[in-house]
């Protein structure tokens, strides 16, 4: 996709990323658990919008990852608006280090993602406990931050290899038709 001009690649690149969270959506949405004690899967929409966010902020606008995490809230019966913010302030944080992790190690970018992941997991619980809303059973969200934290490397491995989203290198033009 190299030969396509930075611009169409920009918004080629965001269509391909809100395609994506209507997958997972949609997936998470079908009937297939019907038993209760199955498996818990990870947050994949988080994960991979905060892989994304590492690798090219360019693609995901605070705006579009606003409207994705919203809309999921409120398709997956979340309370409106508090994961979605938690998760929007995780991926812009991980967007301001962006420039500082493109230099560091992996093992430096999967730590700050897994320290996100179990702050919006801590923040969310209390958040919820301090508005006095239901909340969730702890042992199973436990696991699902757990889970989420795991697969991070797995979203930066399909990120990486099958979606062609790769941390830009000193010298590449962003979207924006700007060096990096």
């Amino acid at each position: 996709m190299s030969d396509i001009a930075p611009s169409s690649r920009l918004w080629t690149m965001r269509i391909a990323f809100s395609a994506l969270v209507m997958v997972i959506v949609f997936l998470h949405l079908l009937p297939l658990q019907t038993a209760t004690g199955g498996l818990i899967w990870p947050d994949f929409l988080l994960l991979f919008a905060l892989a994304w966010s590492v690798r090219r902020p360019d693609y995901v606008p605070a705006t579009l990852l606003a409207v994705l995490f919203l809309m999921a809230d409120l398709l997956l019966q979340r309370p409106p608006g508090l994961w979605a913010l938690l998760a929007l302030i995780a991926c812009e944080q991980m967007k301001m280090q962006s420039r500082s992790l493109r230099d560091a190690s992996l093992a430096s970018e999967i730590v700050s993602a897994v320290l996100w992941i179990v702050g919006i997991g801590i923040a969310y619980r209390l958040v919820l406990a301090i508005m006095l809303i239901g909340v969730p059973p702890l042992g199973p969200a436990l696991i699902q931050i757990v889970v989420t934290a795991v697969a991070y490397p797995l979203a930066i491995a399909i990120t990486h290899m099958l979606m062609g989203v790769r941390k830009p290198t000193p010298g590449d033009i962003d979207g924006k038709g700007v060096r990096s």
